[in-house]
């Protein structure tokens, strides 16, 4: 029997709170993958700044995203909390409830980057291609 197994699958919380959470995260999630397709300069301008703060955002919250900070901040009242095992964890909760597998913290962070650079150079080249034709 493997490790995953035996483990308890992590799922989002179906609570209110949260559900919207995962929804919110879900609709920010969707908006970063199609985002570089959007005809609006304006909108592909916001998306171009969005992707680099999301990243650092990361690399500054030890990992976590500030949506599940904001979720545990209002669960526990505080911003991070020692307890929830779900801080920084919303990539790998999918990966273990759609794809029941749990990539290493190191691997999924490789991936999210190099994802998060080629969706950006996607929109770039489509922003470019805006404002030069």
């Amino acid at each position: 029997m493997a490790l995953i197994d035996i483990q308890e699958r992590m799922a989002p919380k179906k609570d209110r709170l949260g559900l919207s959470c995962f929804v919110f995260h879900m609709a920010v999630s969707a908006f970063v993958l199609i985002g570089w397709l959007i005809s609006s300069t304006e909108a592909l301008l916001f998306y171009l700044l969005l992707l680099p703060a999301m990243a650092t955002q990361w690399a500054v919250n030890q990992g976590s995203c500030v949506i599940n900070n904001i979720e545990t901040w209002l669960r526990t009242g505080h911003w991070r909390d020692p307890e929830n095992g779900e801080d920084g964890r919303y990539l790998a909760m999918l990966c273990d409830w759609l794809f029941a597998m749990r990539p290493d913290p190191a691997s999924l962070d490789r991936l999210s980057y190099s994802v998060v650079l080629l969706l950006w150079v996607l929109g770039l080249g489509h922003f470019f291609s805006l404002t030069l034709a």
